[in-house]
């Protein structure tokens, strides 16, 4: 339940009523984020209908705008899509987690995790059950299905492209996804609205949290990528702050091959001096943690203060030990030194995590004391309100304007 005034509060709208019910449909995979998402729209509509704002009419203001929906397995394995509801003529926006590994089936009596190949496959089965009955069918996979190989280096496929070519052949109008590993992907669907969205401000607000003291200047604060794939990424956030920028690049020895890749022999910094500054590391995602954690070692040791590691999708594919090691453990030499005057940052090799509920978070994340959360569902409520008010969306897509105003109340010291 919303509990804060602000949450409650009704957002602008650009067209009084829409003509097209509203409708969420979250497959199993989001079906808590779903929630949290309807409980924001159905406040805001609700206000809105009370305050001569928008008309009740045609189910605008509503106990619930989710459509239930299931994907029920047969003791073989296959599976049938089902729409419990009537959606005909509603604008549906059907919510997907395809990282949510802790759902399972039962297969021969063999107990299956599910994987993104079979959340993708249950999203199609869902949409085959809505068939053309509903107005508009809008996809919601905050982190798009198979969209780590967006480019064709070698005889591979390209398992993103047609991903987005099935949704399209399906009747899907709008594809809704956040930290595309290359938007370029969109290309492959050029009829069909394709937005990757971004949860910059959201991080923003975490690291003020966390960090209250934070100095926001070229002398203080720096923000790095992790390679050069992130660079728009931190080009962006430092802009928007005012702040220099670094970046890593991994030396490659191409003389040789390992396990199918050239060997990194060295990590390069293109940078500034980072001594005594903060820093945040900017990814789209975390998979195994290598790279961030290796990445924050190398910052800490050339001098850096605080390090703030920043990912849309914390996977964390091998677990949570290799971040509960790297935070009990300094990669500086403290040996000799007054324990008095040791401070608290020099006593880990990163000091903040922050990821997103964009994707499953396991329960124990939330018990790390360097972990910091960003939930999305009020900025996805906005999302699916503004689209179907048939709104622009320019003002999420680039949040611009919010970063200054909370970067202006961080500076007068109020709270975030």
């Amino acid at each position: 339940m919303l509990t804060n005034a602000e949450d409650t509060q009704a957002r602008p709208v650009t067209q009084e009523t829409p003509e097209w019910r509203l409708g969420i449909v979250p497959l199993s995979s989001t079906k808590e984020i779903g929630r949290k998402i309807n409980d924001y729209l159905v406040a805001w509509r609700k206000a809105r209908v009370e305050n001569g704002i928008a008309s009740a009419d045609n189910g605008y203001a509503s106990d619930s705008f989710i459509i239930e929906a299931s994907t029920p397995r047969f003791g073989s394995g296959e599976a049938k899509g089902q729409v419990k509801q009537s959606i005909r003529g509603d604008d549906l926006y059907l919510l997907v987690d395809v990282c949510n590994y802790s759902i399972t089936y039962k297969i021969n009596r063999y107990q299956n995790v599910m994987s993104p190949d079979d959340h993708f496959q249950d999203l199609k089965r869902v949409i085959g059950a809505i068939g053309t009955k509903a107005h508009r069918i809008n996809v919601i996979m905050p982190y798009l299905y198979e969209g780590r190989v967006e480019v064709r280096t070698n005889r591979e496929s390209l398992d993103a492209a047609h991903a987005l070519q099935e949704l399209m052949a399906l009747g899907v109008e709008n594809v809704i996804t956040f930290e595309a590993h290359d938007p370029r992907v969109q290309n492959a669907v050029p009829l069909t609205g394709f937005e990757s969205m971004s949860p910059a401000y959201q991080f923003i607000k975490a690291i003020f949290r966390a960090a209250p003291d934070l100095i926001v200047d070229d002398d203080h604060l720096m923000i790095v990528s992790p390679d050069k794939n992130g660079m728009r990424r931190a080009v962006y956030l430092a802009n928007v702050l005012g702040v220099n920028m670094g970046m890593f690049y991994k030396v490659l020895d191409y003389t040789r091959t390992e396990r199918g890749k050239h060997p990194i022999t060295d990590h390069a910094f293109l940078g500034s001096d980072v001594t005594g500054k903060d820093i945040i590391i900017v990814d789209d995602m975390i998979s195994s943690g290598s790279t961030v954690i290796e990445t924050a070692r190398m910052l800490k040791t050339r001098g850096a203060k605080r390090v703030f590691i920043c990912a849309a999708f914390g996977i964390f594919t091998a677990g949570l030990e290799p971040f509960d090691k790297a935070y009990a453990e300094s990669c500086l030499d403290l040996s000799g030194r007054d324990p008095e005057t040791i401070e608290d940052w020099e006593k880990h090799t990163f000091d903040y995590l922050i990821t997103t509920n964009l994707v499953y978070q396991r329960p124990e994340l939330f018990d790390r004391p360097y972990y910091r959360g960003c939930d999305m569902s009020k900025y996805l409520a906005l999302i699916i309100d503004t689209m179907n008010h048939d709104g622009s969306l320019s003002d999420l897509l680039d949040p611009v304007d919010r970063i200054h105003k909370v970067l202006e109340k961080h500076r007068k010291g109020e709270a975030i």
